[in-house]
């Protein structure tokens, strides 16, 4: 199965968790394939059929459910798609080895067995374990290979321009990145951006209500806390060769991204609010820190 129609799969199996009634025939139409194509594919490249995977997750997002809520196991069993209490029970101490009553008493793994490593990702998504062994270098060349076609498409544009707008001097009406860019702004998209991805990485929800108005202090004492455990994670990921490992992101479009594409895009799109902040901050008459390229930080590390 080619690796955007799986990928497309991955995202319809994200989206259907919440759809009780999403068999494989389901699955197969909004992936748009019948249902022998759509199972004889995914089980080519996953090593189980569309529906057992599915049926798979959801047994592993129950024990997470059991874990971490005061649900009832009937609660539980009728959001993993079982109508009876005996019906999951039965399910659930085929997969675990023991009952979920006491399974959550006594939890053990929260996995089961896959043939090819895809399982529930924590708080609602899916884990796909890398295509290839992608190194740090990789996606360091991958960053430059984007800059360098970028760089050609943004002078491609250009040449549509007259002179006299070319030399025109630029003021930004809009931001391609954020709305309205302020100081503050700026600041907290900083460190939001930190935050968030680093509970995706994790499997932790995010609480979006941190994106009000917060103070200088409050964003100083969060970013205390998410850069450590971003840049750990980063560590994390390159020493154990998983910069290609997918995260599926549920939400109202499905999204799937590989940990170092993230990386790749916390770092570009951080670049360009910390250049903002620092024109912004030397117009209001503060000093230009010495460090704000990473040229010299990295070939003069203190």
């Amino acid at each position: 199965m080619g690796t955007d129609a799986f990928d497309e799969f991955l995202g319809v199996l994200a989206g259907a968790l919440e759809d009780a009634v999403a068999d494989g025939e389901e699955l197969a139409r909004r992936v748009g394939l019948s249902r022998f194509h759509l199972d004889r594919m995914v089980a080519a490249a996953a090593g189980e059929p569309p529906g057992r995977m599915r049926r798979r997750v959801l047994l592993e997002r129950a024990s997470y459910r059991l874990l971490t809520t005061t649900w009832s196991i009937l609660d539980v069993a009728v959001e993993a798609g079982y109508s009876t209490h005996e019906s999951f029970t039965r399910a659930f101490s085929r997969a675990y080895g023991v009952a979920p009553a006491t399974w959550r008493r006594q939890p053990t793994r929260l996995q089961i067995g896959s043939p090819r490593g895809v399982h529930f990702h924590p708080p609602a998504g899916i884990r796909v374990p890398a295509r290839e062994n992608v190194s740090s270098m990789d996606v360091l060349t991958r960053m430059v290979e984007h800059h360098v076609w970028l760089a050609g498409e943004l002078m491609t544009q250009a040449a549509t321009l007259p002179d006299d707008r070319l030399d025109a001097p630029i003021e930004l009406s809009i931001s391609c990145v954020d709305e309205d860019p302020t100081v503050r702004r700026l600041l907290a998209r900083l460190v939001i951006q930190l935050e968030m991805w680093t509970a995706a990485i994790a499997g932790r929800p995010y609480d979006f209500s941190t994106e009000e108005r917060p103070s200088i202090s409050q964003l100083q004492e969060r970013l205390a806390v998410a850069g450590p455990e971003f840049l750990d994670q980063v560590r994390t990921v390159c020493a154990d060769d998983r910069l290609d490992e997918l995260i599926v992101c549920p939400g109202e479009t499905i999204e799937i991204y590989t940990i170092g594409a993230v990386i790749a895009h916390v770092l570009t799109y951080a670049a360009h609010r910390r250049t903002l902040l620092t024109a912004a901050l030397t117009t209001e008459g503060l000093p230009t820190l010495p460090t704000t390229d990473p040229i010299h930080w990295l070939t003069h590390p203190t």
